[in-house]
């Protein structure tokens, strides 16, 4: 389940990343390479996983999915903060410089 969030979350945010942001102003592309990132990691879990298990691999219990679902979900909002953080940081548009430094009358 993991992998399979993180894959959809990878491929959402390469999607955006074409199609949207051509002058990488607003960083898309670390979504994507955290993203991806990410999704190779899992991916070599589920290999070493099913190497492990063998044919039980495709049969998990309820409540270990519900579990891989909501650490999938963490590693996407992780991500997602991270991203956020980076964009206040590097502030592409000039926007929080022109709230913070917004002269009042």
């Amino acid at each position: 389940m993991t992998l399979l969030l993180t894959v959809f979350a990878a491929v959402a945010a390469t999607v955006v990343w074409y199609k949207k942001d051509q002058d990488g102003s607003m960083k898309t592309s670390l979504l994507c390479f955290m993203f991806w990132g990410a999704s190779i990691m899992w991916l070599v879990d589920a290999v070493f996983e099913y190497a492990e298990l063998g044919a039980g691999y495709f049969t998990p219990a309820a409540a270990d999915m519900l579990n891989d679902a909501f650490l999938g979900l963490s590693v996407i909002a992780l991500a997602l903060i991270v991203w956020v953080a980076v964009l206040l940081i590097k502030d592409p548009k000039g926007r929080v410089k022109g709230v913070l430094f917004r002269k009042k009358s």
